[in-house]
């Protein structure tokens, strides 16, 4: 007689920020017993690691749910457990990163491994479209505000679905998130950095999904959705297939488009790529980015357009000293050294005051970890101790007014000892198709699914 003994499952690590490693594991790992995810191992998401994600949300294979490890741990996970595979499930790293990250994985014993679109995006009955970015900070939220208020006009409903942010927070509360209003916003508990994404859209009277578990929110948001639009993080690519794509380059990082990951992915899958903050660029750099686009994605149509800035209370900046706040992701692990916040004060006339030497805390931290920051302040508020530190800085700095270059109005949040003056940007296409003749070009594409 001959005995068959079964293969044991594939021993898994999914690396990742909370956001995409969770998706992957939803969409592929759960409740598939080939598998066994040994841990997620996180970095760059302060508060992350050391929890768990619930059993609620990992599935009956996973009873006690699945471990949250720093990243530092990877090669002690895969020796320990005799990792078979790697998982990289990150949404914005440069490629000298990503190889790194394949020799420590490769070197430890374990096979190296990156799920892609097909796998991982969710198919859906309504109409999607899709904008995403090359890289974090490119401009991506005010290209989706331009979509989204273009949508609005033709009296189609649309709802918003964001990329994940899972911090530190309840993750089974969090699994399908609804936002209509700003009382929404305590309800989930979020952070800076969330409702900077968030408030935009509600000003406008959109309804935004977010969450962990996007098979579940796509359930809900196709029940009240005309136009589902995407809008991706960081730069990653969509959770759910699109029918149109709409990919941010940015004119003041030639060569980001190209050597990133996954924003070269999404380059690659655009039907349209804008190219910002041209008036700011180098005409070389310019044609740089544009020559770069077309050679890997000769298909693609391009725009070029500026991000017009303004300011609610222009009368409280010329000539005077100001402390400005930027989009944290944008100038921290995006590698800009400044934003919008520092390009209006400057146009308003005012003095930008250095913050470092006031930096407290989380803040100073940060200013160790990204050396390329100029002379602004990032809004980073993950944690209540993380927005005490925010709140300290920014008062112990002898400046006139507080310049919040982040969408977010952080002083419901913090107690701001100054004036606040809150910036703005809009898109302003300069060539190339308009957000018009992109929507309509959508729209004939997805007919069918509106019919």
């Amino acid at each position: 007689m001959v005995w068959f003994s079964m293969p044991r499952p594939r021993r898994v690590i999914i690396m990742g920020a909370g956001g995409r490693d969770f998706h992957n594991f939803n969409v592929v790992f759960r409740n598939n017993p080939e598998y066994r995810v040994i841990a997620f191992t996180a970095t760059q998401i302060p508060g992350i690691t050391g929890r768990r994600y619930p059993p609620e949300l990992a599935g009956e294979l996973y009873p006690d749910g699945i471990p949250i490890i720093s990243e530092g741990e990877l090669e002690k996970l895969v020796k320990e457990h005799a990792v078979d595979e790697v998982i990289l499930s990150y949404s914005d790293l440069l490629y000298d990163h990503v190889g790194r990250i394949l020799s420590r994985v490769l070197a430890s014993g374990a096979d190296f491994k990156i799920l892609g679109p097909r796998e991982t995006m969710l198919p859906s009955s309504k109409p999607v479209i899709a904008v995403t970015a090359v890289r974090t900070g490119a401009g991506k939220s005010t290209v989706s505000r331009a979509v989204v208020r273009e949508l609005a006009s033709r009296n189609l409903k649309t709802v918003v679905v964001r990329h994940p942010m899972a911090y530190a927070r309840d993750l089974v509360k969090a699994a399908i998130e609804r936002f209509e209003k700003p009382e929404d916003f305590d309800k989930y508990e979020l952070t800076i950095e969330e409702r900077e994404e968030y408030e935009p859209y509600l000003s406008m009277g959109v309804v935004v999904y977010a969450g962990v578990d996007y098979n579940k929110i796509l359930v809900e948001v196709e029940k009240e959705a005309d136009v589902i639009h995407w809008d991706g993080g960081n730069n990653d690519w969509p959770f759910f297939k699109p029918d149109y794509m709409v990919t941010v380059a940015d004119a003041m990082r030639p060569g980001h488009e190209i050597g990133s990951f996954p924003g070269e992915v999404n380059l690659r899958l655009a039907d349209v790529v804008i190219i910002t903050k041209v008036s700011q660029a180098k005409p070389e750099d310019i044609e740089k980015v544009k020559k770069n686009t077309c050679e890997a994605n000769p298909k693609a149509k391009i725009a070029l357009a500026d991000m017009e800035v303004s300011v609610d209370k222009p009368e409280l900046l010329e000539g005077k000293r100001a402390v400005v706040v930027e989009d944290s992701p944008t100038v921290t692990h995006g590698g800009l050294p400044y934003a919008a916040g520092y390009v209006a004060a400057k146009k308003y006339g005012a003095e930008i005051i250095d913050p470092k030497p006031k930096a407290v805390g989380i803040i100073k931290k940060m200013y160790e970890e990204y050396p390329h920051m100029g002379p602004v302040v990032p809004s980073t508020g993950y944690a209540p101790d993380q927005l005490r530190d925010l709140e300290q800085t920014l008062n112990s700095i002898e400046a006139d007014v507080v310049v919040l270059g982040t969408p977010a109005d952080i002083s419901k949040l913090i107690k701001l000892n100054k004036p606040v003056v809150r910036v703005s940007y809009e898109l302003k296409i300069l060539e190339g198709p308009s957000i018009k003749e992109m929507i309509d070009e959508f729209l004939e594409r997805a007919k069918e699914k509106l019919e």
